[in-house]
């Protein structure tokens, strides 16, 4: 097969990927579900809080591969948030169990065409670069047999009178001019401030730090943060995408915080449904721009374990 007969199967490929992991997504929007909130503690979930994390390397997963590793743990009831490729459980001493099924994860970057190397040659322009998402499969520690005890051992969830003073400190530690007060929760870009009703506001105020983490989410997308763009009004798709980043990075972060709100952030449900059947390719980039704030967001956190680490494997935007 030439070089050419392979070019359009593999776009197909990664076209089919994306409608693949944007089709599970609008599934369970659609039934009311939201995959960046898994219902922890619950019956059907009986892993610890917290962010999915390769088990050899200990490095957290980031982007939609934290979406679809979260899907599968509550699925299939896994009591554990560790995950480890077959080659990787081998090289532990261990084994995945026979007959079990892996999970799909994914990984993103760009590469460049030969055709636009020498397009950018002959014309003096900067060759662009093409996103890609590569499948691979890994499976969760208890899938395997035979793993080190460190490995297979599930880690507690922190003690609930840790998070509100390390919210707090949190928050004092990133800088934002934080404002408590008013009716409702939001940021300001243009003067760079955040404003959140007070705790006592909140029928139950453990929801109060979950917005707290939304509106900061926000705001790590400032141009002398993230530099995401905030030009769009309410109302438009580019305001939606703006808004789903925020949502999960705040889910992103009460996981790695041991926070579990009550309320889910459901006003946007309709806007995002449009934004994800327009561009299949949305909710990776989407998810991927909520990990980049989550990190942001929890570098100013104690250095307790709970900072963030390069991602693994999908370490690049797709």
């Amino acid at each position: 097969m030439s070089r050419h007969d392979r070019t359009p199967r593999a776009g197909s490929d990664r076209t089919n990927l994306y409608d693949e992991i944007t089709g599970k997504i609008i599934g369970e929007l659609e039934a009311g579900r939201f995959p960046w909130v898994q219902p922890w503690g619950t019956a059907s979930a009986k892993a610890p809080l917290g962010l999915p994390r390769n088990a050899a390397t200990g490095r957290s997963y980031s982007g939609i591969n934290i979406l679809i590793l979260w899907g599968a743990v509550v699925q299939h009831g896994f009591p554990g948030q560790g995950w480890l490729t077959y080659r990787q459980a081998a090289a532990l001493g261990g084994n995945v169990r026979k007959g079990e099924q892996g999970t799909t994860v994914v990984y993103a970057d760009r590469f460049v065409p030969e055709d636009e190397k020498r397009r950018a040659r002959e014309t003096g322009e900067e060759a662009q670069a093409i996103p890609f998402l590569k499948r691979f499969t890994v499976f969760n520690a208890a899938q395997c047999e035979r793993l080190p005890d460190d490995i297979t051992v599930a880690v507690p969830p922190p003690p609930p009178g840790l998070i509100e003073p390390r919210v707090e400190a949190l928050i004092r530690a990133t800088g934002v001019d934080f404002r408590i007060g008013g009716d409702r929760a939001f940021y300001v870009p243009a003067d760079d401030y955040v404003v959140v009703p007070p705790p006592q506001a909140y029928f139950e105020p453990i929801n109060w730090h979950r917005t707290t983490l939304h509106e900061l989410g926000h705001a790590s997308g400032h141009r002398s943060r993230l530099n995401r763009d905030f030009s769009s009004s309410f109302g438009t798709k580019k305001y939606a995408f703006e808004e789903l980043i925020a949502e999960m990075s705040a889910a992103f972060c009460c996981a790695s915080l041991g926070i579990v709100p009550t309320v889910r952030h459901a006003d946007y449900i309709g806007s995002w449904l449009d934004v994800l059947r327009e561009d299949s390719r949305a909710v990776v980039r989407a998810a991927s721009q909520a990990s980049k704030a989550a990190d942001w967001i929890l570098s100013f956190a104690p250095d307790d374990g709970l900072r963030p680490v390069e991602a693994e494997p999908d370490r690049r935007a797709a």
